[in-house]
């Protein structure tokens, strides 16, 4: 680790009103020429060009995508502007038809192919205007004068472009530019994406790894995707992906590999859109509802509302039975009892006139609800819903833990709900690491009938249980999370996440069993190690590592390792969370400390050295996150689930809402944001500076200092364009490259 600054200004107003105009999009934004005769600089202020809305619709049709723009520019200053949109053309799109509209007319814009585009770039750059624009290297781009733009007037621009999308064995990937946070002086009012899918196959998946989506399967040929947001500055691009395979069960393949590096891969796999014929496999389920007397009133009445619901929904070749208990359990049926009309009527009569009474015995109710006959053939699962600790029979935690692992011969899935913070999350939390389940917390501001009416909908249809995945002899997968790979249900997908070692074609072979029989599926897949597969893959891989090691911590107690290895994770792969950054922080206070570390290096301290208060409450919310019970306890228990079940990159960023704090210039900025992942690292900025977290894991005195948009910097740029996007970060910005720790100044 290295142990060991120049400022220049702006001398231009040209350049300054160039360096305003630009920030508006990634897709595409406008460069405003300087007014002539150019004003003295000591009358001139520059004004950005405000952001109204930036809306897509996108239409695809097997592998032709169309995508329509539509953007909408405010200039909010008293002056006439002039200036040219560019749009760069999205990396790997083969785009046969273009079109644009300025105020409802068509405009023909110049085509600049990948060479001219990057001279245009470095041309502005070397002006000191705005590195970021260095990202686009290696991209054409499409060019066009806007003249005039008035004062305190919109300005409407559409696009409409077509392109062939890219299938890699059965999956269909489509990518729009949406990284727009750096060029961006204000919150854009609103982002919106809808994408029509539709296929001449059928649809396995759809999935959205970027961003938070909104997923809804017209048919098993259709389906309709929406994204929004309001007042955001977006920070990645859109990436979406859908899976067209005839398989009862499809499986969707994303690989990177950096040079000398071990891969990442992310298998999703899907039984695709719920269909009529589709075999489901009959289930045995338990309902476990506690009616102690802390469950009186609301409480009791939506869980009832919710329970019967289950009941209305059962499959008609399932069993079920219901368990009440309070300061005893009760079992409902003699035994598991078939669903038909009878049963169903009177379960409903039942639950109808259940009563809050009593203290809580969780140790009866769970041997009751465990007790059940060997029967290999169908997946048995409970549903233990509770409010409160034990205090009846063992109340020990370790020791009813001991008597589910006892009972527990057929590797039941315990889904447990806890409702309230009075619970004691580590016991809820255990039983559903150990029996392979999922846990949920309901708050005091959350509806209870709601939330396990919704669970209940997503495990009620078991497709695929006892899942195994293998690949061919050339390549070894490892570090898969999550460890156990739990059921397949209808309409839900199951996303693995993990390291490869080899490459190539190879086959992947999914087993598992419907209705206890052996069933196997086979396809062709590539796990590529050229380094251009998608960048998300390996920080959401590390989101999930590191949530199951805090759960580690939470669950069974702190160890140096433990934490060492969060912190190495966290720090790499930029999983920034208020547990994850208390443990940054104290480690970056202790190398400083040790004169290991020079302050420069540091990654998130500098952002909080005045902010004592932020400090002190991220230490307290690390403390609060291994307590057994308590709000706290039931907030870190979801947001380390969360980590650990990353689907999205919004998925990595759980307690974000909670992690503001005051810069030097008074501005509130939120810590969990201060990072981008480029070449397989994150790097973090501290005010104007960003620095490379490989830093820390390469040992070296050797460093490299270049003025920004110097011949030097240019020339190692235009050597080395993998370096490209780690230089858009900024005009000062620390990294490691090629044995050598760089340092880019003003």
């Amino acid at each position: 680790m290295y142990t060991g600054k120049s400022k220049s200004p702006l001398r231009w107003i040209w350049l300054l009103l160039l360096t305003s105009a630009l920030p508006l999009f990634a897709d595409g934004f406008i460069i405003i020429e300087p007014p002539r005769p150019r004003p003295p600089a000591v009358s001139f202020q520059p004004f950005p060009l405000a952001v109204k809305n930036h809306i897509v619709n996108v239409t695809i049709e097997d592998q032709a995508a169309v995508t329509n723009i539509d953007q909408t520019f405010l200039n909010p200053t008293s002056r006439q502007l002039q200036g040219y949109y560019i749009f760069p053309i999205p990396k790997n799109a083969t785009i046969d038809k273009f079109t644009m509209f300025i105020d409802g007319k068509e405009t023909a814009a110049e085509l600049l192919d990948a060479e001219k585009a990057r001279e245009m770039y470095e041309d502005i750059v070397r002006r000191m205007v705005d590195p970021a624009l260095l990202e686009y290297t290696g991209q054409g781009l499409l060019k066009v004068r806007i003249f005039p733009i008035e004062p305190n007037a919109e300005k409407n621009i559409r696009i409409t472009y077509s392109e062939v999308l890219e299938k890699d064995f059965g999956t269909t990937a489509y990518t729009y530019p949406l990284n727009t946070e750096k060029f961006s002086s204000k919150p854009l009012e609103e982002v919106s994406i809808s994408v029509e899918i539709k296929s001449s196959q059928k649809i396995k998946a759809v999935y959205c790894p970027s961003h938070q989506t909104d997923i809804n399967s017209k048919n098993a040929f259709h389906s309709i995707v929406g994204f929004e947001e309001k007042n955001v500055k977006p920070n990645r691009d859109f990436h979406l992906y859908f899976l067209t395979q005839e398989d009862q069960v499809g499986a969707s393949l994303l690989s990177m590999q950096q040079k000398g590096e071990e891969g990442y891969f992310m298998l999703t796999l899907s039984p695709g859109f719920p269909e009529l014929n589709q075999e489901i496999a009959a289930k045995d389920i338990t309902f476990v509802l506690d009616v102690s007397g802390s469950m009186a009133g609301e409480k009791l009445a939506k869980a009832k509302s919710a329970l019967s619901f289950c009941i209305e929904n059962l499959n008609k070749q399932d069993r079920f039975q219901i368990i009440r208990f309070s300061t005893q359990a009760e079992a409902f049926f003699d035994q598991l009892s078939p669903y038909n009309k009878r049963s169903k009527s009177d379960a409903l009569a039942f639950i109808e006139n259940l009563k809050a009474i009593g203290g809580t015995n969780i140790d009866e109710a769970l041997t009751l609800a465990l007790d059940r006959p060997q029967e290999e053939n169908r997946p048995y699962f409970i549903i233990f819903i509770t409010d409160g600790k034990p205090t009846v029979g063992a109340y020990d935690e370790q020791e009813l833990l001991k008597k589910i692992s006892q009972r527990n011969h057929q590797n039941v899935r315990i889904f447990t709900f806890g409702i309230g913070e009075d619970i004691n999350t580590h016991l809820l939390d255990k039983i559903t690491e150990q029996t392979n389940a999922v846990r949920s917390y309901i708050t005091p501001d959350e509806d209870i009938e709601v939330k396990i009416s919704n669970f209940y909908r997503k495990v009620s249809a078991p497709v695929l249980t006892d899942i195994e995945v293998s690949v061919g002899n050339n390549l070894r997968l490892n570090r898969m999370y999550p460890r156990e790979i739990p059921d397949l249900f209808r309409g839900r997908t199951v996303t693995l996440l993990g390291r490869y070692r080899g490459s190539g074609k190879t086959s992947l072979t999914i087993s598992g069993k419907i209705n206890g029989r052996q069933v196997k599926y086979e396809q062709a897949v590539n796990f590529k190690n050229d380094g251009a597969g998608p960048a998300f893959i390996a920080p959401l891989w590390a989101s999930r590592v590191v949530g199951y090691l805090l759960d580690q911590i939470r669950l069974k107690g702190e160890t140096p390792e433990l934490k060492e290895e969060i912190i190495s994770l966290a720090r790499q792969y930029g999983i920034v969370t208020p547990y994850t950054s208390y443990l940054i922080i104290e480690d970056e206070t202790r190398l400083s400390r040790e004169n290991r570390l020079d302050e420069r290096f540091q990654l998130l301290s500098p952002n909080l050295e005045d902010s004592y208060a932020e400090m002190e409450e991220s230490r307290g919310e690390y403390e609060e996150m291994k307590s057994k019970s308590g709000g706290g306890s039931v907030r870190s228990s979801k947001e380390v689930q969360s980590l650990r079940g990353a689907a999205n990159i919004a998925d990595t960023h759980q307690g974000k809402s909670r992690m503001d704090y005051r810069n030097k210039a008074g501005e509130t900025e939120n810590l969990a944001t201060q990072h981008r992942f480029i070449n397989g690292r994150a790097f973090y900025r501290s005010g104007k500076n960003w620095v490379d977290s490989a830093i820390y894991k390469n040992e070296t005195t050797n460093v490299r200092q270049m003025k920004f948009a110097s011949n030097e910097y240019f020339t190692l740029v235009k050597d080395h364009p993998e370096i490209a996007d780690i230089y858009a970060l900024g005009k000062n910005v620390t990294f490691f490259w090629n044995n050598m720790i760089h340092e880019i100044i003003e």
